[in-house]
């Protein structure tokens, strides 16, 4: 039985770093949080942004919102120390809208930190734009998005994520509509705050720093890890019968 608690140690520790890799893993990809997802509706999208280098800072995102289904109004909510700039360009078809025609739409929404307020190593940054109307339920709105690093490297989030596929290595961040409330268009969302967004800091355990997938991985990982040195303990300190070893 001694013999046994080197391995079940090892098997609990090693359960519970797997999970928690796992859940740094998943919680490290440029993310959006939709206030809504209903049909019809008024949406502020939020962009969580880590940056995932140990030598070189987030400088510059850039945020790409469809054609096919486009946002005839964005938003863009202020980031204290980044410079905002959008892009409009030609629909590949006119769309109507209350009975007026439009060609083109904003087509892309760019960050660009100015000096020391770029997105260090072990920090993250959110973005947010409010955006309407959604299209109609069912469909997905993909926003590729491109994170520029102060060495020149540009990662693009622009994968897709296939249903019932194992996510890509770069998922492009995406919602999915859903039927408008009460079978009615949804009333608009409330206009961004003009208040300043936070600062980007390091992670230090507040509700803002992780999501919840990767609590509740990383509590797995934990308990897993308990469970392994639990199981060795007792075996460990279990009274042997004569003749046994």
């Amino acid at each position: 039985m001694r013999s046994t608690l080197p391995r079940l140690l090892t098997v609990g520790a090693l359960a519970g770093l797997t999970l928690a890799g796992t859940a740094a893993s998943a919680s490290a990809h440029v993310r959006v949080t939709p206030s809504t997802t209903a049909a019809g509706s008024y949406s502020q999208l939020t962009f969580r942004v880590p940056n995932e280098r140990d030598d070189a800072s987030t400088t510059k995102v850039t945020v790409t919102l469809p054609q096919a289904d486009p946002f005839l109004s964005v938003s863009v909510k202020p980031v204290p120390g980044w410079a905002i700039s959008t892009a409009t360009a030609k629909l590949p078809k006119p769309v109507d809208d209350e009975g007026t025609t439009i060609t083109e739409a904003v087509r892309t929404v760019t960050w660009t930190a100015s000096g020391a307020n770029a997105i260090r190593p072990e920090q993250y940054q959110e973005f947010a734009i409010s955006v309407g109307k959604l299209p109609a339920a069912g469909k997905t709105v993909v926003l590729p998005a491109d994170q520029t690093y102060s060495n020149g490297e540009v990662v693009r989030w622009n994968q897709p994520t296939e249903a019932g596929a194992a996510e890509p290595d770069k998922p492009a961040p995406a919602l999915t509509v859903t039927a408008a409330e009460g079978g009615h268009g949804a009333a608009p969302a409330a206009a961004p705050s003009a208040a300043p967004a936070a600062a980007a800091a390091p992670e230090s355990g507040g509700t803002a720093s992780t999501d919840s997938t990767a609590r509740w991985l990383g509590g797995g990982g934990l308990l897993a890890g308990v469970v392994g040195i639990g199981a060795g303990v007792l075996g460990w300190t279990r009274p042997r019968k004569d003749g046994q070893v």
